[in-house]
């Protein structure tokens, strides 16, 4: 059977691109100048070409970036007893989705954190643990 020229052609609307969570320009910069003065702490990017933060090559905080996360949001790894803890404790600053909670992380609202408290050892701790 032989199909019609027109049916062979593909018409193909464009793509939508869904638009990218954007902090304020410089926001992770100061979670960026926290981490650098921490030992052993890189800031790269990832595949997405998202801000990161690593310690000695493992994940340590970035930008959350799955749809499911509020705006704003510092992406940090968390042992799972310390970030119960800490959404417990503090659940205006820090909370979890249901696509986060598998993972040992936690999410901070960067909105509700004072610069300094970045400097925080427990904060700072949290993530290099």
């Amino acid at each position: 059977m032989k199909w019609p020229a027109s049916r062979l052609r593909m018409e193909s609307a464009p793509m939508k691109r869904r638009p990218s969570k954007q902090l304020p320009k410089g926001a992770f910069d100061i979670v960026r100048t926290v981490g650098l003065a921490l030992p052993d702490v890189e800031a790269t990017t990832k595949y997405d070409g998202s801000p990161v933060l690593k310690v000695d090559g493992m994940f340590m905080a970035g930008l959350a970036m799955h749809p499911s996360a509020e705006p704003d949001t510092l992406v940090v790894r968390a042992r799972l007893e310390d970030r119960e803890r800490l959404v417990q404790d503090a659940p205006e600053i820090y909370y979890l989705t249901d696509y986060y909670r598998s993972y040992p992380l936690v999410l901070v609202r960067l909105s509700h954190v004072e610069p300094d408290a970045l400097h925080d050892s427990e904060f700072s701790g949290t993530a290099l643990e």
